[in-house]
């Protein structure tokens, strides 16, 4: 069962290795673009939307929601495109995935807005 994870877990890293290429390339629509982006920065982030440590949901994002995502970015990319990249794909995973610090400080700025607001709302139900 391990290997089959352990198998699961390549294969997602190859098609979000294949998406970082297929966003960049000039025959993707934009909207596919954006929507693939998107996706590559959130996996590509040192920090998640849902952190981890929360129980269960914490790897809602990783083990549902991301295959998902990718899913859907892979069917709206030209298969041409996907055959191009996939070759990519391949020499990318030998040398290691970029990171996306960008992604990172929005997913911070996020929480952190989420933070102020949850503040100023338990600040007003107090006074």
């Amino acid at each position: 069962m391990f290997n089959k994870i352990k198998a699961w877990a390549k294969q997602l890293k190859r098609k979000i290795f294949i998406l970082y290429f297929a966003y960049r390339d000039e025959r993707v629509p934009w909207y596919t673009k954006v929507f693939t982006a998107v996706i590559v920065a959130y996996a590509f982030s040192p920090i998640d939307l849902i952190p981890d440590f929360i129980p269960i949901l914490g790897y809602l994002d990783e083990v549902i929601l991301l295959p998902i995502a990718i899913w859907l970015a892979m069917k709206m990319i030209p298969k041409a495109v996907l055959s191009d990249c996939e070759v990519k794909a391949e020499q990318l995973m030998k040398n290691g995935k970029p990171k996306n610090w960008i992604a990172g400080l929005i997913i911070i700025l996020i929480w952190v807005g989420f933070t102020v607001w949850a503040s100023i709302k338990i600040f007003q139900l107090l006074n």
